[in-house]
């Protein structure tokens, strides 16, 4: 399929589908044309590094858990060990930041509970 048909299918713009192959994560053929030419896989590929962009990886993380994991109905699966390390490692860096945030807010509620206004 052509690059139009997989932004039909995936909902993913055309300029984000280029940008996924420049990091490594999709890999369409070409044809002699220069035309990339899509797969049914790529479908599901692109719905995977959407799964993993929303759960809060870089697309340089993406491109090295990408290859190990597989689907398990809606959810993906990690099929290499060191991968699962990887991800925790990803998890305790989102709670690192959602406890700096946690503090931020604050510090910002007790500059606005002294408001005068």
């Amino acid at each position: 399929m052509r690059i139009g048909e997989l932004v039909r299918r995936t909902g993913v713009s055309e300029r984000l589908l280029r940008y996924y192959e420049e990091q490594g994560l999709l890999a369409p053929e070409r044809r002699r044309s220069g035309y990339r030419d899509y797969t049914e896989a790529h479908v599901e590929t692109v719905r995977r590094i959407r799964c993993l962009l929303a759960a809060g990886l870089s697309t340089s993380t993406i491109a090295t858990v990408l290859p190990c994991l597989e689907a398990e109905g809606e959810l993906l699966a990690p099929t290499c060990p060191d991968v699962v390390g990887r991800l925790r490692g990803e998890r305790e860096r989102i709670d690192r930041a959602m406890a700096d945030l946690s503090e931020s807010r604050d510090a910002l509620d007790r500059v606005i509970a002294a408001a005068r206004v």
